[in-house]
């Protein structure tokens, strides 16, 4: 609370100055011209975002499923570490390693794969590094998701004949939907607020993407880049400070709603 408030006391001047829908659904980012349209950077951060967690969940999902009900103990206790080092790896590596490994992967294999020219430096290989590193948030919602799923249920299914594979997608996935869906929200909301390896990777342009394909310009990389840059122009720094502003309420939103899916799970499995 205190953070949203200190972030609207410094955006106050450019609301005082400009229409609120100007600033959040103009497309114009002009600042000596003082046009400070924060459309393209929302829709990047969305567009970032949302491949990032297409591609995370999926392979979360499964990931989770196998530790949950197929993996041995001695498999877990060497996969649970290589998660929990994930999850600890300074961003400034992901978006080293996204330089190194994914631009060139996006730029001289998957864009001509589909007859696309690109730089690499794009939203694909932003969501790509953004999908690895969400990977550790959204895994361990889900194994907490699964663990609250009675036995029984399992028991029961199966000692109807029907097989692991079946039990697993008519009883676990059932059961576990909202923490499923909350697990998605919890991973969303952290990747909108990864800033340093997102900024290395996708080409900071300013327009609205309309393809993965095509440069971006998140928000966070927004701030981090022209924090403290540019002071002299009117207005700037009221600018920046209201985009923290609406990424903070962003990722607020999200996290509120994930945790009240989370907490009506366990309400209902209780």
């Amino acid at each position: 609370m205190v953070i949203g408030i200190g972030l609207l006391y410094k955006s106050w001047p450019i609301l005082m100055e400009n229409n609120i829908s100007d600033l959040l659904f103009s497309s114009e980012w002009l600042p000596h011209d003082g046009k400070f349209g924060l459309l393209p950077f929302i829709m990047s951060t969305f567009w970032v975002t949302g491949v990032a967690v297409i591609i995370a969940i999926p392979l979360c999902i499964l990931t989770a499923i196998y530790l949950s009900e197929y993996a041995n103990k001695r498999m877990i206790a060497w996969v649970s570490p290589v998660i929990d080092i994930l999850g600890g790896i300074p961003s400034v590596i992901f978006g080293i390693w996204g330089i190194i490994v994914v631009v060139p992967f996006v730029r001289d294999i998957l864009g001509p794969m589909v007859g696309v020219s690109t730089t690499g430096y794009c939203i694909l290989t932003g969501g790509i590094v953004l999908s690895i590193m969400v990977f550790p948030i959204i895994i361990y919602v889900l194994l907490e998701v699964f663990r609250t799923i009675p036995a029984d249920l399992r028991n029961a299914a199966l000692s109807l004949g029907a097989n692991k594979w079946i039990m697993i997608r008519k009883v676990l996935l059932r059961q576990a939907g909202p923490g499923i869906i909350s697990a998605v929200v919890l991973g969303f909301s952290r990747a909108l607020g990864e800033t340093l390896a997102v900024l290395m990777v996708v080409g900071n342009v300013v327009n609205i993407p309309s393809n993965p394909i095509e440069s971006g310009y998140p928000l966070p990389a927004l701030i981090a880049n022209n924090y403290g840059e540019m002071l002299s122009i009117p207005m700037y720094d009221s600018a920046l400070m209201l985009a923290a502003l609406v990424l903070f309420v962003i990722v607020v939103f999200f996290n509120v709603v994930a945790r009240i899916v989370l907490r009506r799970v366990e309400r209902k499995i209780s």
